[in-house]
């Protein structure tokens, strides 16, 4: 067999096999002779099947699953070798049949497309200047996370009437557009968070109201959207349709929050027996807990700004043509060349960035070693359990349960994408030349959310 390359551009090239009768006769006539063995036909006792009836009924089929393994084989070995990196797959050439008889079979050439992979150089060095952007851990923020640290080791009391934050209990009864009761409509009694309604003439209009109170109100405006709203009504999501958005709402309890006391039990519950001894020094806590629980939120929006510099600025030609006829044909779900068209941008983004992130994988020897994957993954299953306020296992049960989390694929690739993103993050806080810049943890947010 012989592999011979054509190239038509930097980024597209063919290759053609070759394929000889001496590199697949002797295999078809083995693979023949062995189905002569197990084939039954009438007239002819098993394994005795003349050869030509045999050749006659099989021989084509044989043939051609030989010649598929042949060529893929030599295909991947020249690729190999040749340390040609591709794109994709190489697929049949387009427009190109086949040269050879299967009917009389001699020599064989077949024809493939491959995309090329592009030469990437990625521009990043400490000449090259970026935020560091960090939430001011100010009093306001501090005062919130005390308050919802207190709200959550609170108990509720029943309450004279509705306050801000206060769980109402109460009865939906289903209206019609006139505000009669809806025959056969829906009675249930259920609960409303204040602290949740979002909807401000709702909540305004709950505010101050007692026990007995009754208000007209839409369901969709007291909930979270539509599998908390079927909840609250006592029905499926499914059955949501075609109900009225007219309910009377009558408020039968109240249940108001008592904060925790800033006392020793509190302090115990948050930080361990003695750790914490006073609201100043719990304050401090908080401070630095929250300063250190925002360093991976920086250090996100740092890679997502690096991300979409080196996304504009890194010039990546890839084989456009080539890589959506790929697409088409790997696909297992047929697809038109109209929808890859219009995902093909997305494609193509995520595409150049896997070139990105490979070059510089390779070119700093940046590497993901199977022992550093498995403690990274034991510590990602420490954490789950810290963040449930549990001790993690015994050294040797955590190392079972992250081969168990390994050897699931889709578990494995996440692993590995989490470990990759951070080996990168790291890459680029050691390259880059960082200026700190601190802002609100409203502002943070909002930053972020335009990154995306």
């Amino acid at each position: 067999m012989n592999v011979i390359r054509e190239d038509i551009d930097a980024l597209n090239a063919v290759l053609k096999v070759q394929v000889k009768p001496e590199d697949y006769k002797d295999k078809v006539a083995e693979t023949l002779k062995n189905q002569r063995k197990k084939v039954k036909m009438p007239g002819f006792r098993p394994g005795m099947v003349p050869m030509g009836l045999i050749q006659q009924q099989y021989g084509s089929i044989v043939l051609v699953e030989e010649l598929n393994r042949l060529v893929n084989g030599s295909l991947q070995q020249y690729l190999s070798e040749n340390k040609v990196e591709i794109l994709g797959n190489p697929i049949p050439k387009q427009d190109n049949e086949v040269e050879g008889d299967f009917k009389n079979p001699t020599d064989f050439t077949f024809a493939f497309e491959i995309g090329l992979a592009p030469k990437v150089e990625v521009k990043l060095n400490n000449k090259s200047k970026y935020d560091y952007v960090k939430v001011k851990v100010d009093d306001k923020l501090v005062n919130k996370q005390v308050e919802d640290l207190r709200r959550r080791y609170g108990k509720l009391i029943s309450s004279d009437k509705v306050g801000d934050s206060d769980l109402v209990l109460a009865q939906f009864v289903e209206l019609n557009e006139d505000g009669s009761i809806k025959e056969g409509g829906i009675l249930h009694s259920s609960t409303v968070s204040m602290e949740f309604v979002s909807h401000d003439a709702t909540k305004k209009e709950l505010t101050g109201k007692v026990i007995g109170d009754k208000v007209i109100v839409n369901p969709a405006d007291v909930s979270r959207g539509g599998k908390d709203m079927a909840a609250m009504l006592g029905v499926k999501e499914n059955e949501l349709e075609g109900l009225s958005d007219k309910f009377q709402l009558m408020i039968t309890e109240i249940k108001g929050m008592e904060l925790a006391e800033l006392d020793d039990e509190l302090f115990d519950k948050l930080f361990g027996p003695g750790n914490v001894s006073t609201e100043k020094e719990m304050r401090d806590r908080i401070t630095a807990d929250m300063a250190g629980m925002f360093i991976n939120d920086s250090d996100r929006m740092l890679t997502q700004s690096i991300y979409n510099d080196l996304i504009e600025k890194t010039n990546v030609q890839l084989p456009d043509a080539f890589l959506k006829r790929w697409i088409k044909m790997s696909n297992e779900k047929e697809v038109t060349m109209e929808q890859i068209e219009a995902d093909y941008e997305n494609y193509s983004k995520s595409l150049k960035w896997q070139l990105i992130q490979g070059n510089i994988f390779k070119v700093n020897n940046i590497k993901l070693e199977n022992e550093e994957v498995m403690e990274y993954t034991k510590g990602l299953l420490a954490s789950n359990y810290a963040q449930y306020g549990m001790p993690a296992p015994e050294d040797a049960e955590l190392t079972k349960s992250a081969m168990q989390v390994l050897q699931n694929r889709e578990e494995a690739n996440r692993v590995y994408e989490m470990l990759a993103e951070r080996k990168l993050t790291n890459y680029f806080k050691q390259t880059v030349s960082l200026k700190d810049k601190e802002i609100s943890y409203d502002d943070f947010v909002e930053l972020a959310g335009a990154q995306k």
